[in-house]
């Protein structure tokens, strides 16, 4: 079992940043991605990044390319998502997500963390 839990979340004016942080722990050894989805409002979860496990090979939504950059931390077991230049439309609860070898699908966080960005 993997344990997921999001933080660093916030109120953020158009332009600015954040960063978000998902603690990563349990049963990690057969962990292909890791990765943020996010659920805009009134809209269906979508998904933002990915990273392998070994942290050589990203993936970004086309509404993120260039503003958005993931992070794998094994030292401190998390996945981060550096978001640069934040525009209105990125206000959505971030889940964090880990897709492991014969899963049907990712999981998620539980909670997520809400970005707010105010024009």
């Amino acid at each position: 079992q993997v344990h997921l839990v999001e933080s660093g979340g916030g109120l953020v004016q158009a332009g600015g940043s954040l960063r978000l942080s998902c603690a990563v722990t349990g049963r990690l050894f057969d962990v292909y991605k890791m990765g943020w989805f996010r659920r805009r409002p009134g809209k269906d979860r979508e998904f933002v990044a990915t990273i392998t496990q070994s942290g050589d090979s990203t993936d970004y939504a086309d509404s993120v390319k260039g503003r958005f950059t993931i992070f794998r931390d094994r030292s401190k077991s998390t996945v981060d998502l550096q978001m640069n230049t934040l525009k209105p439309e990125d206000t959505a609860i971030y889940y964090c997500a880990v897709y492991s070898y014969g899963s049907p699908d990712y999981k998620y966080g539980d909670q997520g963390t809400q970005v707010t960005v105010s024009s």
